[in-house]
């Protein structure tokens, strides 16, 4: 009898202790994300989305492990990363800009328990078709977008010059989230009478000769959208330009960080944080991804580069007054590489 006790007094404890395993077990999630590119913009996506998951650990009593990497524009890169975290079994992957969304889409949507897929700084989430719309997702995937007001860009180059009579538009066809702003522009555009020329790049050096070229052909502004290509060379071009008098107006702060005139868009550090608050949501408490509505932001802010802005020959407070009726509010930034 006392071995037969001693025995069931045994088997308990090792069910408590394996429950005790599989609840510690479900209190820490792997989470893998992936980022496109090194740029300012979404390494502080990136950045800001850890530091709101770490804080809601510490909020929920759980661990998250991020796993970050970085496929530097390379997809077979992007897909080896992506079947890694397939194979280690992450609980949920982040994918930081399109092509990143997309390869996580067509890696994941034919499993028999897709992994969940929260997206950022994807500017036309559905356009892209990665989700149904934007109020319902439809799938494995839903995340934030920095859907671009393409207009309220522009409105700013005539705001600060009203006789600007020629603009380019600097760009990487590749880049999905340039697709649509750069129709946009060139239909605002035309609607305005202005000269209109498109330059390209796909790589820092291409975007490099692009710049040398909108010097020789004395355009009177330049227009960039969200594309991740131009940012990453921005530290390379925005002297040239600046030397030249040619202001630069792009889509995102991390733009003007890097030495361009005018970054205008969402806060990357609050749709940052917004994503982590999503996969946490997902993890945490059940959220379809299917039906959790994508976050989109005021596309409100702009950023001004006083260096760039005294290169340029302008007065600060005259630029800010001039932008003031387009924006929600105006920064000031210096050139640096990355955000502090």
């Amino acid at each position: 009898m006392k071995k037969l006790i001693a025995l069931i007094l045994t088997l308990m404890m090792a069910c408590t202790a394996v429950s005790f395993a599989a609840a510690e077990e479900q209190k820490t999630y792997t989470i893998g994300i992936c980022n496109y590119v090194d740029d300012a913009s979404l390494n502080q996506i990136i950045q800001n989305a850890s530091e709101r998951l770490e804080e809601i650990g510490k909020e929920r009593g759980v661990t998250f492990v991020i796993k970050i990497e970085n496929c530097n524009t390379d997809a077979s890169v992007m897909q080896q990363i992506i079947s890694n975290f397939m194979s280690d079994g992450v609980d949920l992957m982040i994918a930081v800009a399109t092509p990143v969304a997309l390869t996580m889409q067509g890696m994941t949507q034919d499993m028999e328990n897709p992994i969940p897929v929260v997206f950022a700084a994807v500017s036309d989430p559905v356009g892209a078709g990665l989700v149904e719309s934007l109020e319902k997702p439809g799938s494995n995937l839903t995340g934030t977008s920095d859907y671009l007001n393409t207009e309220a860009v522009l409105n700013l180059i005539f705001a600060v010059n009203p006789d600007a009579k020629k603009i380019a538009l600097l760009y990487d066809p590749a880049q999905d989230a340039s697709t649509a702003p750069i129709n946009a522009a060139k239909a605002f555009l035309a609607d305005r009478g202005v000269e209109v020329k498109e330059y390209t790049g796909a790589n820092a050096s291409e975007v490099m000769m692009a710049a040398d070229s909108i010097v020789a052909d004395e355009m009177d502004a330049v227009f960039t959208p969200t594309d991740n290509t131009i940012m990453s060379a921005e530290l390379a071009i925005y002297e040239t330009l600046a030397e030249a008098m040619i202001p630069h107006y792009c889509g995102a702060d991390s733009f003007a960080l890097n030495g361009a005139f005018i970054g205008y868009g969402v806060d990357y550090a609050l749709l940052g944080r917004e994503t982590g608050e999503m996969a946490a949501a997902v993890l945490l408490d059940g959220a379809d991804p299917a039906t959790l509505p994508v976050r989109t932001f005021d596309n409100g802010v702009a950023t001004i580069n006083t260096e760039t802005c005294a290169a340029l020959g302008l007065d600060l407070e005259t630029v800010k007054k001039a932008c003031e009726p387009y924006c929600t509010q105006i920064r000031e930034i210096q050139t640096a590489e990355s955000f502090e």
